[in-house]
């Protein structure tokens, strides 16, 4: 799915997002930065040793949930990975949704820092951190339609969610947030 947001492309697809020719790709990170399972494992798998050396070196400390940090991307053939880290979900009384707001407003951020045209998203939260599905797919397209809509940047955001379901949550989110044709 496709849409057009202030001249940009806001796009939904299903799939891998270690295999996206894109310019960053978002890692769904922990706070220690120390690599784990689901879309973490796959981009550290895929992208080899050099992005763990990099943020091992860079961000000792990690990084603070809500937040985010570059690397090199290794052997992705993206520039970067930025690594965000989102919330665990706690019954969402805990500041959850501004905390996964601010973890894809950062990302964004790195892309313009970073003069990214093309950046690929997963489903930050929504895995392993127990995040409600349709709620993060919510806080996902709200965040990213309203930075394009300030910003006319970047040039396209892709949602890579890796299985069918996931993808329905996003769509269902991204026909209910904007006017589709």
């Amino acid at each position: 799915m496709l849409v057009n947001i202030c001249g940009c492309k806001l796009n939904l697809v299903q799939g891998d997002i270690t295999e996206q020719q894109v310019d960053a790709i978002v890692n769904a990170a922990n706070s220690s930065l120390a690599g784990g399972g689901g879309v973490d494992g796959a981009i550290h798998s895929a992208g080899g040793p050099a992005i763990m050396a990099e943020t091992d070196e860079k961000y000792p400390d990690g990084c603070p949930t809500g937040k985010a940090v570059v690397s090199t991307a290794g052997h992705l053939s993206a520039k970067y990975v930025f690594h965000a880290v989102g919330p665990v979900w706690r019954g969402g009384k805990e500041g959850e949704p501004v905390q996964l707001q601010s973890a894809y407003r950062k990302c964004l951020q790195l892309a313009v820092k970073h003069e990214c045209e093309s950046i690929a998203f997963p489903a930050l939260s929504a895995g392993a951190f127990g995040y409600p599905l349709d709620l993060a797919a919510n806080v996902a397209i709200k965040t990213v339609t309203d930075f394009q809509k300030w910003h006319k940047a970047p040039a396209e955001v892709r949602f890579v969610l890796f299985t069918e379901g996931i993808y329905g949550a996003f769509a269902r989110s991204l026909e209910t947030q904007i006017e589709l044709p």
